[in-house]
């Protein structure tokens, strides 16, 4: 457990700061700043060195507020100083400033040392001059003392004023020229050599003819702040009103929508497969395709696409002739058979956890080349965060809010901006384009944030709110006698999905229509459908009777349904009707088949199969396929499916982060307690036969041993060991830093010592 009273009076160093928290104040640690784990610290001088790397800091220094960075500025200004002091030069409020600095000290960004508390070696350079920067450097042993600042600024003269102010504006840095770096007031022949000999700007060590501004001399000019705004105050949104319960409609209609979409694309490319790009992507054409088949724009379409694949349903494969492909995967078809809420819930889930750019797709990169859907390069690191915090900042505002026309966008993105001030350049688009998908997704509607979607970002499981709100998926449709169907409302899954084999989608909304044509009643027979199947699911869905003109639809199309049969002669065509057949052999268009009459019945083609029956359907005709022994073959196209992702959803990746992080505390625990019992002078090596009695002599007593090992690598590293048995050759014991019982060769160890009972 921590020391307190240690705490107060301060620390020899980080290191031992660290060795005094107890497991969860570490693992803490640990979690937000996870480049500390990678690999596990041998023990805790190495974590606490670690913990000062410019790179480990930057990426902790990118996850703080403006508030925090602005804090952990002022104490690297104040140098080592207390909470009291901190307090006085930073505008904030004093019990947030409290709150801050003991978040600092637990992210290892400060420390408490015996003169004070001070931030940890580097952050002054890590910080630079970028958001949450004063400029301001540490305080300088060359300075004046603190009660002197004050006069000799008031002594200056208006140039040396100037060119001083000047300095602090511009990153507290300057380029001296050739003034002299030693010099006395009274010598002093320009404005610089007048602020060097007053030691308001004191030489950069290492840093030929570069002098700095101090920090209590920074500190005077701002009146000894190092804001001049408030830091604690985040940006406010601007709102307008609706009625929550409008926002909830509007949203939770486009949530069914895009539920939809993803079914009906999936659906399609079960059977019709796009090709993968060699690069890795989805082409130009197939996109392109696919806004045709979804009725939207590339925007929209790259959307579903890749939240599909996020979410696993969409995923690649090769095809029957081995060309990978994208096609549904196995869980697609569990995912059908839930309700609509808990599909949108899979949905928005992968979404926000993902890493991906859908809102680039389409546009042109540096060289001039179109990014594809589903490329590889189509991700960034922070789009997630920029979700999440967009999504939070929404959820902030009370129920009814909204967005303002104009103004809601940019404040949203300073909001945002204020919790991430140091990444991503690219916030302000990030921002815009998640608030775009968000309306696409149903998670906002009339740019506020729905009622269910606050659940969803609060970590709850929004399915029953939404449900709520969707209509009840209807199982009929009202035949018409213009040939079409009219659904009601939302049809049932696999209702929907007949009904689209047998009927062509004209148009959509509140009520779907559904036109039959020859063409569609056609698709119902290429698939093995008959007569009476037709009839009789047109019967069964509708609410009304079937007209007379839609049954006579059905009776001719299958009437002409198999009058022409086509073979492999390449092909051949044979038909009970020879005129049926004359008018093939002399149509105007059908020259470039090769046919030629073998008998009245019988024609031969040069043109395989496959292409023959697509070019005879063109012509008019509805021909099918006729197996060897006369029969007729029905062919429908294989339904591919992918294998499904593994799934590595958050609460999978949250066991597994917890249990890393509870392993590396136990392996530094283990080095530091190992480091505490090494002896200064390096042991002498064992035989085989000295280690074995050193270790059955431990076995014996229940002795914990610190053991030098060589691994298959020869890497030589020192373990904590409680000898369990030496049997074969091998010790069995339990090892401190995996907190595991491992087996290690005994002609591997070389040293076994003995370690004292805590």
């Amino acid at each position: 457990m921590t020391d307190v009273a240690t705490e107060e009076t301060g620390f020899r160093s980080l290191a031992d700061q660290l060795r005094s928290w107890d497991d969860d104040r570490l693992a803490g640690l640990l979690s937000a700043r996870p480049d500390l784990t990678t690999p596990a610290p041998h023990d805790f001088g190495q974590l606490a060195s670690r913990a000062t790397v410019r790179a480990s800091l930057a990426r902790a220094l990118d996850t703080l507020t403006l508030l925090e960075l602005s804090v952990l500025d002022a104490l690297v200004v104040a140098g080592q100083t207390t909470a009291d002091d901190v307090r006085g030069i930073i505008l904030a409020e004093p019990g947030a400033v409290d709150t801050t600095l003991a978040r600092l000290v637990d992210l290892a960004l400060a420390w408490h040392g015996r003169g004070g508390l001070r931030a940890v070696s580097g952050v002054a350079d890590a910080l630079g001059s970028g958001p949450g920067s004063s400029g301001l450097r540490p305080r300088s042993p060359d300075a004046p003392p603190a009660a002197e600042v004050e006069t000799r600024l008031a002594g200056l003269g208006k140039p040396a004023r100037a060119m001083l102010e000047h300095v602090a504006a511009h990153g507290g840095e300057a380029d001296a020229g050739s003034a002299r770096m030693t010099v006395s007031p009274a010598d002093a022949a320009t404005p610089a050599e007048e602020l060097i000999s007053r030691r308001l700007l004191v030489p950069l060590p290492g840093r030929r003819s570069t002098v700095q501004l101090p920090g209590e001399v920074g500190l005077a000019l701002r009146g000894g702040r190092t804001t001049t705004e408030p830091v604690d105050a985040v940006p406010p949104v601007v709102t307008g009103e609706r009625p929550a319960r409008l926002v909830d409609t509007a949203a939770a209609g486009a949530a069914y929508e895009v539920v939809r979409r993803v079914e009906l694309l999936l659906d399609h490319w079960g059977s019709h497969p796009p090709a993968v790009l060699r690069s890795g992507g989805l082409a130009v054409r197939d996109m392109r395709a696919t806004t045709e088949l979804l009725g939207v724009d590339v925007p929209t379409a790259a959307l579903v696409v890749e939240t599909a694949s996020a979410a696993g349903l969409l995923s690649t494969r090769a095809d029957a002739v081995g060309d990978e492909v994208f096609c549904p995967t196995d869980a697609f078809d569990s995912w059908l058979e839930q309700p609509p809420a808990a599909r949108w819930v899979v949905l928005v889930r992968a979404w926000l956890a993902s890493n991906r750019l859908p809102a680039l797709v389409g546009t042109r990169d540096a060289q001039g080349k179109t990014r594809n859907a589903l490329s590889p390069e189509l991700s960034s690191y922070s789009v997630a965060e920029s979700r999440a915090g967009t999504l939070a900042a929404l959820a902030g505002l009370a129920p009814g809010e909204v967005l303002a026309g104009a103004t809601g966008l940019p404040s949203l993105v300073e909001r945002v901006a204020w919790h991430r001030p140091r990444r991503p350049r690219s916030r302000a688009d990030q921002v815009a384009w998640t608030t775009t998908e968000a309306a696409v997704l149903g998670v906002t509607g009339l740019d506020g944030l729905a009622s269910y979607s606050r659940v969803l970002v609060e970590g709850g499981d929004p399915e029953q709110a939404l449900a709520a709100l969707l209509p009840d998926p209807v199982d009929h449709v009202l035949l018409q006698a213009d040939l079409t169907a009219v659904a009601p409302g939302p049809l049932e899954s696999a209702l929907a999905r007949q009904l689209q084999l047998v009927a062509d989608v004209e148009s959509r909304g509140g009520a779907t229509v559904y036109r039959f044509t020859p063409g569609s009643v056609r698709r119902a027979l290429d698939v093995g459908w008959t007569a009476v199947e037709v009839h009789g699911f047109l019967a069964s869905v509708s609410r009304t009777p079937v007209p007379q003109p839609l049954s006579y639809l059905v009776d001719d199309a299958v009437r002409t349904f198999g009058t022409v049969r086509v073979g492999a002669a390449e092909s051949f065509l044979r038909a009970d009707d020879e005129a049926a057949l004359s008018e093939l052999l002399h149509h105007p268009k059908a020259a470039a088949l090769g046919l030629r009459r073998l008998a009245p019945t019988v024609l031969v083609s040069s043109t395989p199969v496959d292409v023959l029956l697509g070019r005879l359907r063109d012509l008019g005709a509805a021909p099918v396929v006729e197996a060897a022994d006369g029969t007729v073959q029905v062919l429908r196209p294989d339904v591919l499916r992918a294998r499904t992702p593994k799934d590595r959803g958050p609460s999978h990746r949250s066991v597994r982060e917890s249990a890393r992080v509870s392993a590396v505390v136990a392996a530094v625990r283990s080095g530091d307690r190992a480091a505490a019992v090494r002896p200064s002078a390096p042991g002498t090596p064992l035989t085989p036969s000295g280690a074995l009695a050193a270790l059955r002599e431990a076995v014996e007593t229940g002795a914990t041993v610190l053991i030098g090992y060589v691994d298959n690598q020869g890497v030589s590293s020192e373990r904590l060991v409680d000898p369990v048995s030496v049997e074969g050759g091998s010790l069995t014991a339990h090892d401190h830093r995996v907190d595991d019982v491992r087996t290690f060769a005994v002609h591997r160890i070389t040293t076994v010592r003995p370690v004292e009972a805590d």
